[in-house]
């Protein structure tokens, strides 16, 4: 698949020295062969509102504050309020009780890999969750489904009685002689229109999915096109997240940002392994894959 934009990956630090450390471990580093990859810049900040302006639209942050508690306390607030800004956040795991301008490159160098791998694994693992919410789909269209085949039905009873109003009106002694059958058959009809009003209501209320064409979202988001949907449907029909349905062209998820979030999600993992996805299918299906390295 032919990729235009790499993978934005910013790195925040507390200071300029650090800047200047980060920088020297990124000379001997070839992200962009490697993975597709860009570290955009390097942002030397302790202030939030700095940091949001500065991080808004990066697929990945890495976190790189002192490992001090100063700077643990900050990374923490760091993770909490930038998490809506960019695509993923991960902490890079320096060694304890060092500052950011005294670590070793090579260290430095090692871990934003790690980082960005760990970041990429972490959003895979994360996809079983999702299943428990397509199964809601599903039983939403069934749902669906009945009541409008209900509504149908009604319908239909209701121009039934529309039409029989019409002949008791032309008929004033037919009216009289069927006046008590007809008040009992009113009071029916009212009561089943009111459970049908009801009903239309819990429908029309209910939070439904929103569908987009698949290739028209991802142009729209990548500003690229998709030319192998096979890879999508084969990542998603795996890992069965909770809150996407994809199929015959089509992505559904409660919102478009749902939507957008999980394409980057499957674009990340695209990227990671490019031309091998087949080797993606082997690990999958030799079992091979194993979450728990997330944790390390």
């Amino acid at each position: 698949m032919e990729i235009r934009n790499p993978i934005d990956v910013r790195i925040i630090v507390e200071g300029a020295s650090d800047v200047e450390n980060v920088s020297r471990a990124l000379q001997n580093i070839a992200l962009g062969a490697e993975y597709h990859i860009t570290i955009s810049s390097i942002i030397p900040t302790t202030n939030i509102e700095i940091a949001k302006k500065a991080v808004n639209g990066a697929d990945i942050l890495l976190i790189a504050t002192d490992v001090d508690a100063p700077g643990r306390e900050l990374a923490e607030k760091f993770q909490k309020v930038l998490k809506k800004e960019v695509g993923h956040i991960e902490r890079m795991k320096l060694p304890f009780g060092h500052d950011v301008e005294y670590i070793d490159p090579v260290l430095i160098r090692r871990e934003i890999k790690n980082a960005i791998i760990r970041s990429g694994l972490l959003s895979i693992a994360n996809l079983g969750r999702f299943q428990e919410t397509k199964d809601k789909l599903r039983e939403s269209d069934a749902k669906i489904k009945e009541l409008d085949k209900e509504i149908q039905d009604l319908s239909s009873q209701k121009d039934e009685l529309i039409s029989e109003n019409q002949e008791l009106t032309d008929s004033q002694e037919r009216l009289k002689l069927k006046q008590n059958d007809l008040q009992e058959d009113l009071k029916v009809t009212k009561q089943r229109y009111a459970d049908v009003k009801n009903q239309y209501g819990i429908l029309i209320n209910k939070n439904l999915y929103e569908r987009f064409s698949l290739s028209e979202l991802w142009k729209e988001t990548f500003n690229e096109t998709l030319n192998d949907e096979e890879h999508i449907t084969f990542i998603t029909s795996e890992f069965k997240p909770d809150n996407i349905t994809l199929g015959q062209g089509f992505i559904a998820a409660p919102s478009r940002k749902d939507a957008v979030d999980w394409l980057k999600v499957i674009r990340t993992v695209l990227i990671f392994y490019d031309s091998k996805i087949e080797d993606l299918k082997e690990e999958i299906g030799d079992e091979k894959f194993n979450p728990h390295l997330l944790k390390e």
